[in-house]
């Protein structure tokens, strides 16, 4: 077939292209963006954007971590010694839940407009109000010390569980932000680490500083004492971050980052963007099955003193205990699983092979519960909160993999928001079922999710949008000075079209 004169080549080329702006004009500008990218793009060459890392992210991270450490060391304080709650407040088990539950709660209906803010306002003002509410909610709490200040403290509850909103969606917003591409994932697992390593303080002090007496004023004294040092640290916290905590650094780290920078405000639309997640088939099962693996965790947690009570009556201390153990692994198995990541990229295989580690730890410890060895439940525990604990940053790792380039903070609140709901249902109706039955038919309930859950996880198309286009990037460096190749393209019509371009392998 012959060659076309010169210049129609280039009108049938400029037509094309203006043909192809046209059919992606409603594209966000990150999809545009991604599209090219992440570079500006001038006579076939890809200039590349400066990028920096800064040691200051570390101490960025670790910041979050701690207030984030604080905020969920309040969401179980209240379940972990339930009992002791109950008689000193005269109210009665279902009602102590929901100061756990009450995390959950909040979270469905302000995560949208929180992730809006996020968006448009930054990580330095969600930082500041995350800190604020949770100090204002441990202040409350402290003068809520009275047998019949119930709804005082529980106000005071709810003021922490608000800043609970402000918190989750932020660690891999954070990560990527601050870090590179081969130590987000890791940064990512440090920032959970926080929110899991309050947990965990929250399942071991609470039965250590409030044991179960029967005075009534000496038991005011030991709870005043744990509120007091809890509205102690968020208050600490809380001045940390209004000296330290940083919205960005000046440099982006990454080319994928510096992409994300350069979309103008003026064409980002948070409607729009929740649109395109909610019609991203891989998110949206990635967002079921997340919520189902983290509901199931939160239904553990809240219900733990109850099932190890019931088997092992006085062991309020070793229940605490136990929720220690669970998530101390969960700890290890979140850093574990984000060097992992970093290393190696398997997103989807590494999500399915602890989804399916915590389906099996969640049998095993369901069927060792009330064998009577509280050592084997440590240990059943322990393997069942590495899994299920550990998958918490690969939710969120996943997430932005799939949905780059849209807000890691909007990604990560659905994600969050999934979890709450599946939350409150599982640990409701885990309590009926337990209460009604057994505990036994209360934790095969959850397996029978965590099992639907596992087989929907297998179905996720793997679509690691971010790795993609900073791949590209790395590698438009290393052919940057090679010279542009010949290249011919045809179109629908039949007709060949000769241009230049940059060749990237």
């Amino acid at each position: 077939m012959s060659e076309k004169p010169t210049l129609e080549d280039s009108k049938l080329y400029e037509d094309q292209t203006e043909a192809d702006s046209k059919n992606h004009a409603k594209l966000e500008a990150g999809d545009a963006a991604r599209r090219a990218d992440g570079h500006d793009q001038r006579d076939g060459v890809e200039a590349q954007r400066p990028t920096r890392l800064y040691k200051r992210r570390w101490m960025i991270v670790l910041l979050f971590s701690s207030y984030s450490l604080c905020n969920s060391f309040q969401w179980i304080q209240y379940g972990i010694i339930n009992n002791i709650f109950m008689k000193f407040y005269n109210v009665d088990s279902f009602t102590i839940d929901w100061m756990s539950m009450i995390y959950m709660l909040t979270y469905i209906p302000f995560i949208f407009p929180v992730t809006w803010l996020l968006d448009k306002k930054g990580l330095r003002v969600i930082a500041l109000v995350a800190t604020a509410l949770n100090c204002a909610g441990t202040w409350i709490k402290v003068a809520s010390v009275r047998p019949n200040l119930f709804a005082i403290t529980f106000l005071g509850q709810f003021s922490c569980s608000l800043a609970q909103v402000f918190i989750l969606g932020m660690p891999s917003r954070i990560a990527s932000v601050w870090f590179g591409s081969d130590e987000v994932s890791t940064a990512c697992s440090i920032g959970v680490f926080g929110n899991q390593l309050g947990i965990a303080i929250g399942f071991l002090v609470p039965p250590i500083l409030v044991p179960n007496v029967d005075d009534m004023d000496e038991l005011a004294h030991h709870i005043s004492i744990m509120f007091y040092i809890t509205a102690g640290v968020a208050t600490l916290l809380f001045i940390l971050v209004v000296f330290v905590f940083q919205e960005r650094p000046k440099l982006p780290p990454t080319q994928a980052q510096a992409t994300a920078r350069s979309i103008p405000s003026e064409q980002y639309s948070y409607t729009a963007s929740i649109l395109r997640l909610l019609r991203n088939r891989p998110f949206i099962l990635l967002i079921i099955t997340y919520g189902l693996n983290v509901g199931c965790f939160y239904a553990v947690g809240t219900l733990l003193n109850r099932m190890i009570i019931d088997h092992y009556p006085g062991e309020e201390v070793n229940a605490g205990r136990i929720g220690l153990t669970i998530v101390i692994a969960g700890m290890v198995g979140s850093l574990i699983c984000g060097i992992w990541l970093d290393r190696t990229k398997t997103y989807k295989q590494t999500t399915l092979a602890v989804y399916f580690m915590s389906l099996v730890g969640m049998i095993v410890y369901a069927a060792t519960l009330s064998l009577g060895h509280l050592w084997v439940v440590f240990i059943t525990a322990g393997a069942l909160g590495f899994f299920m604990t550990g998958y918490l940053p690969l939710g969120f790792e996943f997430a932005v993999e799939l949905t780059y380039p849209e807000s890691e903070g909007t990604s990560s609140g659905l994600l969050n928001c999934s979890a709450q709901v599946f939350g409150i249902i599982f640990t409701i109706c885990q309590g009926k079922i337990i209460d009604r039955f057994s505990t036994l038919a209360g934790n095969i309930f959850l397996c029978v999710f965590l099992l639907i859950g596992t087989i929907m996880t297998g179905l996720i198309k793997s679509d690691l949008r971010r790795q993609n286009a900073n791949m590209l990037a790395k590698a438009a460096v290393s052919v940057k000075s090679k010279p542009p190749k010949k290249f011919y393209f045809v179109f629908s019509s039949g007709t060949y079209c000769r241009g230049t371009m940059l060749v990237v392998v």
